[in-house]
């Protein structure tokens, strides 16, 4: 009689814990994430600083690329424990600089050290996850990670206005501070699991790659500086035109290099395997983002939506992602390549519908149809890219590989914000269709660059 061995589950036994205590880390940096963006006005019309309200939205963005390098070298080379402990204790510290702010150089200073935090944590959890779970179950926590932002998107705003409106915005950062604590005590058993495993051998290949990633951190800290100059840059780009063009064009030649410097050696011409992984997460990270960020522009000023209506946009970006997602995580049997091809379909096709909003006389809801599509299909391919990443990815270069992916997305984020706020910037006065609709148009082609690069991962 033939025995077979009970397929692992994620919400039994011995994974329950580190589930749980994920999902907190990630639901609580989702919250952190959406609080900011409701209750910054109010902070800055408090310590009379507007001026500095593009300066504190920018911090993080930079932080956030230096601290994914550092993090994927400390998680190769100590494991993810120390990486996530230092993760934890910078989130809430910073929580804590911005809670107990006198002036708005403190809140410039704990939005800086948020995005440390985020990049830390980002690294060491998923290095976390490859060490603690069997790679059958990666696909279905990578869904739960989407999912996880549902809540914070809907209610995070809503629940922060009513914080801020009935107690003060400080206890919307101080407040995280508090439900750090069970998340933290949920992950300790996968982290005292993941400490007692024995280190994996180094390899001549090994202590090579190491060395190159340890001479790519000053490169990794120029792109940080390129993108705070270029974010801040944009912002007084109407302004001072010929100054902050200047800065845009400088950070982005020096961006430019840098990345050739920090990203695997073939990622701009996709080569085979892994850096066709990367050229791909980056590709999809900037075509979905770059037109998410001006979709709400565009629907206010063309089609006359209010503000809060506008904001439908973000609901209908949790939902979808996580509900593509949540497809991705499901046994379907197929090749983990042919479902990132089927997401990045869907994104391009969806982006080409939604770019009607702009270009014609639509009707909003077949063009927000169009970006509900491309919320799926971004769903399905962000979560493929996270389990082929680990995938492709051994103990000890997990780290180094995962934020690899996380800078190629956050880069090409960045060089495409700058691109089409500088287009949008000098059309300011009065924004023509063909503005929003080259935006959005080229977020299609990005993802159709991104579904031919798919061709060069060579895993089926």
């Amino acid at each position: 009689m033939t025995v077979t061995e009970a397929r692992p589950k994620l919400f039994t036994g011995q994974h329950l814990p580190l589930v749980l205590g994920v999902i907190g880390l990630v639901t609580l940096g989702a919250f952190e994430n959406r609080a900011v963006g409701t209750a910054l006005p109010t902070m800055v019309r408090e310590f009379d600083a507007l001026g500095s309200f593009g300066l504190a939205n920018a911090a993080p963005n930079a932080s956030y690329l230096i601290s994914l390098a550092i993090a994927g070298l400390w998680s190769d080379r100590r494991g993810p424990i120390p990486t996530l402990r230092a993760g934890a204790i910078s989130f809430a510290l910073a929580q804590l600089l911005v809670g107990t702010a006198a002036a708005m150089p403190m809140v410039v200073a704990g939005r800086l050290l948020s995005g440390l935090a985020e990049g830390l944590l980002d690294v060491s959890l998923m290095v976390l996850v490859a060490r603690a779970l069997p790679a059958v179950l990666r696909p279905r926590m990578f869904s739960l990670f989407a999912a996880m932002w549902i809540l914070p998107s809907v209610l995070g705003p809503v629940l922060t206005g009513v914080v801020t409106e009935q107690f003060g915005w400080r206890w919307v950062f101080l407040g995280a501070v508090a439900l750090l604590v069970p998340s933290w005590l949920l992950l300790r058993p996968a982290m005292r699991q993941s400490a007692g495993a024995p280190a994996p051998e180094r390899t001549a290949e090994d202590a090579a790659e190491l060395a190159a990633w340890r001479a790519a951190l000053p490169w990794a800290l120029a792109a940080s500086v390129a993108l705070f100059t270029m974010t801040v840059a944009g912002d007084h780009l109407q302004a001072h035109p010929v100054l902050g063009g200047t800065a845009v064009l400088v950070a982005l030649l020096v961006l430019g290099r840098a990345a050739v410097r920090v990203m695997p050696a073939g990622t701009f011409s996709a080569r085979r395997g892994f850096p066709a992984v990367v050229a791909v997460r980056g590709l999809g990270g900037a075509a979905f983002a770059g037109v998410g960020a001006y979709l709400p522009l565009l629907l206010t000023l063309q089609h006359h939506f209010s503000p809060s209506k506008a904001g439908v946009t973000l609901s209908i970006t949790g939902v979808c992602w996580a509900f593509g997602s949540w497809l991705q995580g499901r046994e379907h049997g197929f090749a983990r390549v042919a479902v990132l091809r089927t997401g990045l379909a869907f994104m391009t096709v969806g982006l080409a519908v939604t770019s009607l909003l702009a270009w014609t006389g639509a009707t909003t809801w077949f063009g927000l149809i169009g970006w509900g599509f491309a919320g799926i299909g971004m769903g399905l391919s962000s979560s493929s890219l996270s389990v082929l990443t680990l995938d492709l990815s051994d103990q000890n270069n997990s780290g180094r590989n995962s934020s690899a992916g996380q800078m190629a997305s956050t880069m090409s984020i960045a060089t495409g914000l700058a691109i089409s706020g500088t287009l949008l910037a000098f059309n300011a006065d009065n924004p023509r269709p063909w503005v929003f609709g080259t935006i959005i148009t080229a977020g299609a082609v990005a993802a159709a660059a991104g579904l031919l690069a798919t061709k060069r991962i060579g895993l089926e």
